[in-house]
């Protein structure tokens, strides 16, 4: 247990910053865990700080991409793969449950659940018919595709509506009829035990206490070892964690 600011790795960090962050691992942990995101007030608790530290530390976070806030106080939206709020995935695992924000999210929160006996239930593109996705022993027994209709290097401009987007589908076709309807330019289409292989990639390393986010050199590379390619999926190598 801390007892003063100084000692607290999470106040110092940021965007800059490339070491372990105890308070993205706390957060994670308690959905992890309990479903549901700890408070401001009680990660001041936990870390027995005053609240205006945590509350510093969390715009950090935020400015690592390590944790979405709420627009208007200081309080867990996101932190990926698992959302806050309602969202059109709900993962399960016996009688637990979880949000996903998307697709690729959600199939993040498989892979941390070990990818077996766990199901996904959505709905196909957001607005179709319900469907369930079923993972045993990592595999995906649905034959259906993931969109991504927003370039990566744009994914944080507004990263909600990033993930609202990310959708699965029936099919190719499905996703052209789709994009043409709701004037959302057709992105990248990817079969979903393939992005489930991706996500066990991305997303595996969230629970863990050193863990960091990836740089976009890293980014570029995980794509590329997947054989996401095209202008969906290229990132400027900067110093910014995506």
């Amino acid at each position: 247990m801390f007892t003063h600011s100084d000692d607290l790795t999470m106040v110092r960090y940021g965007p800059d910053q490339d070491q372990p962050c105890e308070l993205a691992h706390a957060i994670i942990r308690h959905v992890f865990d309990r479903g549901f995101a700890p408070t401001r007030l009680a990660l001041a608790a936990h870390f027995g700080v005053d609240p205006d530290v945590v509350t510093h530390a969390l715009d950090g976070l935020r400015a690592y991409h390590g944790v979405v806030l709420h627009p208007h106080q200081p309080e867990v939206w996101v932190i990926h793969p698992f959302a806050t709020a309602p969202t059109p995935f709900v993962v399960r695992q016996g009688d637990r449950a979880w949000w996903g924000n998307c697709a690729w999210c959600s199939l993040g929160i498989a892979a941390l659940l070990g990818g077996d006996g766990v199901t996904i239930g959505a709905t196909l593109g957001a607005e179709g018919q319900p469907v369930t996705v079923h993972l045993d022993d990592r595999h995906v027994r649905e034959d259906l595709w993931v969109h991504f209709p927003i370039p990566m290097a744009r994914a944080w401009d507004n990263v909600i509506y990033t993930c609202s987007t990310m959708l699965v589908f029936e099919s190719e076709a499905a996703i052209d009829t789709w994009s043409e309807r709701h004037a959302i330019p057709r992105g990248s289409a990817q079969p979903i035990q393939r992005v489930y292989d991706f996500a066990e990639v991305w997303y595996g390393r969230h629970l863990d206490p050193d863990w960091r986010k990836w740089t976009t050199e890293e980014a570029s590379g995980i794509f590329k070892r997947f054989g996401f390619d095209g202008p969906i999926w290229q990132l400027s190598h900067t110093a910014e964690r995506f």
